[in-house]
């Protein structure tokens, strides 16, 4: 009997063991995506490495008062000590109220501090007083390159990120000869006689000779400052200083030359508005350094002592300095009209300055006297609105920026060339318009976007380059002139006209025409309002088609409802409806818009105008599924805000991706080719839940650096296996250690800064892939190699490190820099020669395809070295139409084994950065933005819930992804490619198989849940079994406990 007991007893036991174990291989063998661990981030301190350096914030307050009196207010409400203290400022705006202090605070208390301060009632907010550094005179060679003097050899300079601004005759000198060694010798000496009178190539004689010549008009130059008896200007009104030096003098020349420029007299480098007043502003030191606290009190005295125009020769990427930013916005709603240079970066497109990328900023772009667009010119679009928008057209105008003739620093003529120079070019043409308008009528007539308004519809447009190189065109001083002498306070759109017909002035519009079933074409516009600071839109805008065909294009519009200042924008969403579907044609017609402000003085009725955007598209049938591609730009992430890594670790120079990852930016060159290959691109700037996979060959991922929605990553599954969607995916580097490396303290904001990715986010785009099998690893690749005989580069890429049996794979004896490939490069190099890394696969997967590149740099325009179009193509092709390239596909590159490496080897996500304060995907609501179809605006996507029964497909598991919106009737899968769901290991066991879905391991292709009530059906079962088995258990043991109670009684 107590043998039977006791093996009863225990049965119990092992039946909940048993239970217990299936529970868990139920778990993990059905859960249909094991999720990694919660990310965790935690931001970074802002100390240095000693912790107790004070940091300067600027403190900014809700009213213009005393600095005085702001000062006691922070005293009465923090208390005097508790590591904070009054910065004074002793400079000319002290005798003006202001709208902001400055205040230094221990870096120990700073966190604390800084809080307090920002929730008092009469502060707006604070910032760190971040510092500026402009290399003014090219001491670093030409430009070119994004962020120029910033970055030296991979290390930061002290200041802020800036851009080289000018560069001097020798620097350039060896670039002209490249540029005109075809040209005749006397060709070059009449270019020489030429750049001494460019105040004659814009006929500012003729305006001379007229009387008008500058007089009364007070122009501010924000620079390095002027001497006060330079010989050749005859009216410096005033210099100030507002930097930390004790001198008014110009010690860099920088300064000097801009003021010659707008106001000279010398005979070999005459200025445009010889009689203008000028005010020098000294906002640089010696060592080319500046600070925003500087610049908001040059500004404020600007604002109090009611300048006319205001030249700021310098600009940088970050327009996310709010306290520059919105004191720029002060200043012309003061009527102070800005003209500032876009930058020096190009011939590379998205790198606008800032302050020249506001819509309220005349932004100047450069030419040579050839009218070409000066290779060093930065291009548009403006990147404020991307990724989940549209830029803005910029520059607004451009001029002669190239071997321009103007002051040196105490007497005589010397050449420069750059933006910065096309700026006071543009800056002297305004001084001699507004001296034009009798000095009573100025402020009646002249403001921001009157002025922008006269240049921009008196420009010359430039046969060659397109909207975002030139912008309306070349300056014309003459008919801008005409503009003025008539101009009556109106509103207009700018640009004024969007035809697809006028290649290439309209690209990138006029090189893909509209369809139906399209994600909408987007175009951003901007709105002068010359009325008035102030505007609002009357009523929404109204598209007027010429004819019944314009009935066919639906728009939507987002705009400013309030026009501040004298700027709004009005964006255009435009979609062909589908009754359109075979349409072929033009469609024409206006789209308008009423805008009114308040009566000015002595007027009694609202200013009221209707601005006019003329509209003619081109419009074909709705391509093949196989000839449209979907271009990701949700998943991208740029700087500013975050320290986001170039792509190219080769890149010395420019150590961030600043110029907006966009088919219109930096990859402008790429789009150009698909187009030419006669491919579709349409850009997505919402989740994957927004688009229907049934009308598209392939997504085109490059150069992500987001996370993804768990509905994204479902959904993308459902898309490729059942919907046949291709998938083409281009990744970048990522290593933890190398960002480690990266890491560096900026003495300007007293933070650290460090990268929040590697160049792009491989642990996401792992999630993503994980249904595929394909995974890519932490290696930093380089090396040259040849396929088919075509040369590529793989700059700074990474490795394939999970791919599927079945696939075919490339790999090549590149070299690993990242810190661990360190001792095994050197391994390699003292021994046997370096292993293949493999870097390109592809593989079907159901009814699509999927092609996997290591490497973006060959796709970007940006740091190319060798293009890899010729790869992408052939890529293209297979995902898109399952054209199969016999090299691509050769057997020698036929995975007969899967690769395959455990999680612990996977690239893992930093822990040690608030990456959710970039991210639009981690703490955000998946929603379907406004660049989506209309049908899904503000909802989370097409129908993904919807189920139908389950199917089976050849290869696969019990498959249920249901019949969603995205879901179509699959085709079999080819026989041969069955193997893509074996074992990656053909000798593995059936126990070790089965070990390997207990320890969470990942196969090849996914193992997907048999239907959605079977995994918590069985769990909630085998959860009551051990239930049931515990509490036998114990009522056994109460049972015994009970008996041997009583027997003990007994005996007593």
């Amino acid at each position: 009997m107590a043998a039977r007991r006791r093996t009863s007893s225990r049965f119990p036991f092992k039946s909940a063991v048993f239970a217990a174990v299936i529970s868990i291989f139920l778990f993990r063998y059905f859960a249909p995506f094991r999720r990694k661990e919660t990310l965790t981030l935690v931001s970074e301190g802002g100390k240095n490495e000693t912790g107790r350096n004070n940091n300067n914030y600027i403190v900014r307050f809700r009213e213009y008062k005393k600095a005085e009196d702001h000062r006691r207010y922070l005293e009465s409400e923090l208390g005097l000590g508790g590591g904070w203290e009054w910065i004074e400022r002793r400079n000319p705006a002290m005798k003006f109220a202001t709208d902001f202090g400055l205040v230094a605070v221990e870096g120990s208390v700073a966190e604390r501090v800084v809080g307090e301060i920002g929730k008092l009632e009469m502060v707006k907010d604070v910032n760190v007083d971040v510092s500026y550094k402009r290399e003014l005179l090219g001491v670093s060679g030409s430009g070119g390159g994004g962020g120029g003097g910033s970055f030296s050899d991979g290390k930061k300079r002290p200041g802020k990120i800036f851009t080289s601004m000018s560069f001097s005759e020798d620097e350039e000198r060896h670039h002209a000869v490249a540029e005109t060694s075809n040209s005749s010798i006397h060709w070059g000496r009449e270019l020489l006689a030429q750049k001494s009178q460019v105040t004659s190539l814009f006929g500012a004689d003729v305006l001379w000779s007229k009387g008008y010549t500058g007089a009364k008009v007070k122009m501010a130059i924000f620079d390095t400052g002027i001497r006060f008896d330079h010989p050749h200007f005859r009216n410096i009104k005033e210099r100030t200083n507002w930097t930390s030096e004790d001198t008014l003098n110009d010690n860099l020349g920088h300064g000097t030359f801009v003021a010659g420029v707008i106001a000279g007299q010398d005979e070999e480098c005459l200025g445009f508005a010889p009689d203008a007043e000028i005010y020098a502003f000294r906002v640089f030191t010696d060592a080319q350094v500046s600070y925003t606290s500087w610049f908001l009190d040059a500004f404020n005295y600007a604002i109090a002592t009611k300048m006319d125009v205001l030249n700021l020769s310098i600009g940088g990427p970050d327009f996310l300095d709010l306290p520059f930013v919105e004191k720029i916005w002060e200043i012309t709603a003061n009527n102070i009209i800005m003209v500032s240079a876009i930058g020096n970066d190009g011939p590379l497109y998205g790198t606008l300055n800032n302050p020249a990328d506001q819509s309220d900023v005349i932004g100047v772009g450069g030419i040579d006297y050839n009218d070409h667009i000066a290779p060093f010119s930065s291009r548009g679009m403006s990147t404020w609105e991307i990724p989940h928008g549209y830029g803005r057209v910029k520059p607004d105008v451009v001029a002669y920026g190239k071997d321009i003739m103007g002051s040196k620093i105490s007497s005589g003529c010397k050449s420069l060339s750059g933006t910065s120079v096309a700026s006071p070019v543009v800056a002297g043409v305004v001084c001699l318009l507004v001296s034009v308008i009798p000095e009573s009528d100025r402020k009646a007539i002249l403001n921001p976007a009157s002025m922008k308004q006269a240049l921009v519809e008196g420009a010359a447009k430039l046969s060659g380059p397109n909207l975002y190189e030139q912008g309306a065109g070349r300056v014309n001083l003459l008919e801008s002139y005409e503009i003025l002498k008539i101009y009556q306070p109106r509103a207009t759109i700018f640009p004024g006209i969007l035809d697809f017909s006028d290649c290439p002035y309209s690209w990138p519009f006029c090189r893909q025409p509209l369809y139906a079933g399209a994600m909408p074409i987007m175009f951003n516009a901007t709105i002068l309002n010359g009325m008035g600071v102030i505007g609002y839109v009357e009523s929404p805008p109204i598209w007027n088609p010429s004819d019944e065909d314009g009935n066919l294009l639906n728009i939507h519009f987002t705009y400013s409802e309030i026009i501040w200042p004298w700027t709004g924008y009005i964006a255009l969403h435009m979609q062909i409806k589908e009754e359109g579907a075979q349409f072929s044609g033009e469609i024409e017609g206006n789209v308008t818009l009423t805008i009114y402000s308040p009566p000015s003085p002595g007027e009694k009725t609202k200013r009221r105008s209707t601005c006019v955007l003329h509209l003619k598209l081109q419009v074909v049938p709705t391509p093949p599924r196989s000839k449209r591609i979907l271009w990701d730009q949700f998943h991208n992430i740029k700087y500013p805000p975050g320290y986001i890594p170039r792509d190219s670790l080769d890149v010395r120079n420019d150590i961030l991706d600043w110029h907006g990852d966009h088919l219109h930016t930096n990859f402008h060159i790429m789009f150009n080719m698909l187009r030419d290959a006669g491919y579709y691109v349409e850009t997505l700037g919402s989740p994957f839940t927004c688009f229907d996979a049934r009308h598209y060959g392939t997504l085109l991922l490059v150069d992500l650096e987001d996370e993804y929605f768990a509905e994204e990553i479902e959904k993308l599954r459902d898309d490729v296996i059942n919907s046949g969607l291709g998938l083409a995916v281009f990744a970048e580097w990522y290593n933890v250690d190398t960002m480690v490396k990266m890491r560096f303290f900026d003495d300007n904001t007293r933070s650290w800064w460090t990268p929040v990715t590697g160049g792009a986010n491989v642990p996401g785009l792992n999630d993503l892939l994980a249904p595929f099998g394909i995974a890519f690893g932490d290696k930093i690749l380089n090396g040259d190699f040849s396929i088919d005989g075509e040369q590529s580069r793989y700059a700074s890429g990474t490795d394939i490190v999970r791919f599927p049996s079945g696939g075919y794979v490339h790999g090549f004896p590149l070299l690993d820099s990242s810190e661990s490939g360190a001792t095994q490069n050197v391994l390699s190099n003292s021994g046997s020669g370096k292993a293949d890394s493999p870097i390109l696969g592809l593989v079907e997967a159901g009814e699509g395809r999927i092609a996997v590149y290591g490497d973006s740099n060959c796709l970007d325009s940006s740091h190319m070295v060798t293009n890899c179009y010729w790869l992408l193509k052939k890529l293209l092709d297979f995902t898109s139409s399952s054209a199969r390239d016999p090299l691509l596909f050769s057997q020698s590159a036929k995975q007969d084994m899967a690769i395959y490496v455990d999680d612990n080897q996977l690239p893992s996500r930093r822990t040690d950065v608030n990456f959710s304060s970039y991210s639009a995907v981690l703490g955000q609501d998946l929603i379907c933005r406004r660049d989506s179809r209309f049908e899904v605006w503000g909802t989370k996507g097409y129908n993904l819930h919807v189920r139908g029964r389950n199917r089976r497909l050849p290869g696969y598991p019990i498959i249920d992804l249901g019949r969603g919106l995205n879901s179509t009737t699959p085709n079999p899968f080819k026989v041969e490619h069955s193997k893509v769901t074996e074992r990656r290991n053909k000798g593995d066991t059936q126990g070790n198989h089965l070990l390997g879905i207990l320890n969470g391991d990942e196969l090849d292709m996914p193992v997907l849940v048999g239907s959605h009530w079977l995994v918590p059906a069985a769990i909630a079962i085998t959860g009551v079994l051990l239930f049931l088995s515990i509490w036998r258990i114990r009522q056994r043991r109460r049972r015994r406990k009970r008996g041997s109670g009583s027997g003990r009684l007994g005996n007593l």
